[in-house]
């Protein structure tokens, strides 16, 4: 019975042809386009995600202080136990890497100028290759443990600013754990670009036994780990959080500023165009169906005379909004993922976003659950405006709706 309803419902979108074109184009467009913003948002919070999750670690492991409080002098609040802990960490099959990281400030000098820098002391062999495509070599090569003399990375700003390149003298000047000044003299080994120009005007990387000689002491800032799987963290945090109850265990998204407010700003533009888009196709359907139905109230009034329920006639009617809106919306999927595959097999390069220096790629997201989601939302909204613009019709007195011209 309901498909005999079904196929009544079909037979009579098709009476004006154009019309339900243009009804059926629109919840297509609509959908198409909730889709693509949608997979763009995805895609631009895995890249983020993945980018703060890549520098800091999973999960990053410190004492409370290390979060909390301002430092006086430099490591006050860093690790002793540094080696101990990264091989209890290491034993659980869930963590890939553990990296120390020594963080400080000084000033950093070719003779001539001297500028602030920000510092940060890695384990070179692991370090780089967890970053990825998210540190950029512009000169040189990257850091490597066991080198004659101690070797930095600058960043493409301060190398600039310094005159410096690969090969160049510098001297770095930083306060040590007890209060005092010292000065160590380091060869450039290669520059990097991070993509942001405000770093890359302050930072350097350097080994960790650079990092602790020139600041006098064997303690480090953090430890990040990193875990086989991003789902994995949350689980994770709980687990070394228990096994370290002296330590602070914090997850990659508890620093990931950047990543928060670009996720914040894009849920209210996408959240914005999504509602707009719905209201234009309510509305659209709305107009469409209006004109059908009046256009058939006589038709309305001689079916009730026949004895049809205006339950039924509801029902049908509300059919048909659901064959204009379920057609839109498996038109636009098919539109959406068109343009994602295409995306894939065509590269397509955005321009530096505000306050970077490189681009990226366009990608769209697939997410099924997004496309199952924006396609009953479309055929719902659909099936509302179709009855709601109804009711008033099938409930008509007969004599009334015969008489209607």
């Amino acid at each position: 019975m309901e498909i005999k309803w079904l196929k009544f419902a079909w037979q009579n979108t098709l009476r004006n042809r154009r019309r339900s074109l243009v009804t059926v184009s629109i919840a297509a467009l609509g959908t198409a386009a909730i889709l693509v913003a949608g997979g763009f948002a995805l895609s631009t919070y895995k890249g983020l995600s993945e980018m703060a999750s890549r520098s800091t670690g999973h999960l990053i492991l410190a004492k409370p202080a290390q979060f909390d409080k301002d430092e006086d002098t430099p490591l006050q609040h860093g690790l002793d136990n540094a080696a101990e802990l990264r091989s209890q960490l290491l034993a659980d099959p869930q963590v890939r890497q553990v990296l120390p990281r020594v963080e400080f400030s000084g000033l950093i000098s070719n003779g001539d100028k001297s500028t602030v820098m920000m510092a940060t002391g890695i384990d070179p062999d692991s370090e780089f290759a967890v970053k990825g495509p998210f540190l950029r070599v512009t000169a040189g090569e990257v850091l490597s443990s066991g080198a004659k003399d101690a070797e930095v990375m600058l960043g493409e700003g301060l190398a600039k600013s310094l005159k410096a390149k690969p090969g160049s003298s510098l001297t770095l000047l930083a306060s040590t754990s007890q209060g005092a000044l010292n000065a160590m003299d380091v060869v450039v080994k290669g520059v990097f670009s991070t993509g942001v120009p405000d770093m890359d005007r302050r930072f350097i990387y350097t080994d960790i036994a650079t990092a602790q000689k020139l600041l006098n002491t064997k303690r480090i800032s953090s430890l990040g780990v990193f875990l086989s799987r991003m789902d994995m963290t949350e689980a994770a945090q709980q687990r070394v959080a228990a096994d370290n109850p002296a330590l602070t265990v914090q997850t990659w998204l508890d620093q990931a500023f950047f990543y928060k407010s670009v996720k914040e700003l894009y849920n209210r533009i996408f959240g914005a165009l999504g509602l707009i888009i719905g209201l234009i196709v309510v509305f659209v359907v709305t107009n469409a169906m209006a004109m059908a139905i009046i256009e058939r109230t006589r038709e309305v009034g001689t079916l009730r005379a026949m004895g049809t329920l205006p339950s039924q006639l509801l029902r049908t009617l509300g059919l048909e909004g659901m064959v204009l809106g379920g057609v839109g919306a498996l038109a636009g999927a098919a539109v959406a993922l068109s343009v994602t595959v295409f995306l894939m097999v065509v590269p397509v390069e955005m321009p530096p976003p505000p306050g970077q220096t490189n681009g990226y790629p366009l990608l769209i997201t697939f997410d099924a659950l997004m496309y199952l989601a924006t396609m009953l939302t479309m055929v719902t909204l659909t099936v509302l405006a179709s009855t709601w613009v109804a009711r008033r019709t099938v409930n008509m007195p007969v004599v009334e709706a015969l008489a209607h011209t």
